[in-house]
């Protein structure tokens, strides 16, 4: 059956003005499953090419969209991909967040149920099989699994052919469920190169023009 991504409540937009929250990029839970590993490499290098302050920078430029639980645990809808680089970087390192969602509860089970409700959840495994109880998401961005498909449309983004939609959750993952409907060569993240002519014609056609950051064109 074809993978199915749920409706879901837009993201805030981050604050004008107002202080980020600081935190310890170890300390957030993730919201996914899986991460594409093309994109994850080439942020491992950009972060090691760049100077502290320039990075600090960056990450206020990027802040995390967070939920926070009466507990005090913060989960990241937001720049998984970003942060795993990162953290394989400088474990110590930190980002900058700001609070999309305070839950009361204390219950981690009671919170995965409130982003369920707000489609801010990706409950698929690498393979797009799922939705898997949200119990099941790694509690550690390490522990996050590679999707191949997350890659390919990393890259057809980077290409231009996909336009960014930062406050459409799982925005990626959308495209890339849409496309493990259609035929594509074998390949996979460190190998995208075989799909990649049939996965540009695809992706700016009119088939694909229902989702968000449709081009039109290549």
């Amino acid at each position: 059956m074809p993978l199915q991504l749920p409706d879901f409540t837009p993201l805030p937009a981050p604050p004008r003005a107002g202080a980020l929250l600081e935190v310890p990029v170890a300390r957030l839970r993730p919201t996914q499953m899986c991460v594409g590993l093309a994109e994850v490499r080439q942020r491992i290098q950009e972060f090691k090419d760049e100077p502290l302050k320039e990075r600090r920078a960056y990450l206020k430029r990027k802040p995390v969209p967070l939920v926070r639980n009466g507990a005090g645990h913060l989960w990241m809808v937001d720049r998984h991909h970003r942060l795993r680089a990162l953290l394989q970087v400088d474990p110590e390192a930190t980002a900058f967040g700001y609070v999309v969602l305070e839950v009361a509860t204390t219950e981690n089970r009671l919170t995965l149920q409130a982003l369920q409700q707000r489609g801010w959840l990706y409950l698929y495994n690498r393979r797009g099989h799922g939705p898997f109880p949200p119990e099941h998401l790694p509690q550690q961005l390490s522990r996050l699994q590679d999707d191949a498909y997350r890659s390919l449309v990393w890259r057809l983004k980077r290409e231009g052919a996909i336009a960014a939609a930062p406050l459409a959750p799982f925005h990626e993952f959308r495209w890339g469920a849409w496309l493990r409907r259609c035929s594509l060569p074998a390949f996979h993240s460190l190998y995208l190169e075989p799909a990649l002519p049939t996965a540009r014609h695809l992706v700016c056609s009119p088939a694909a023009s229902v989702l968000a950051g449709w081009q039109g064109r290549h």
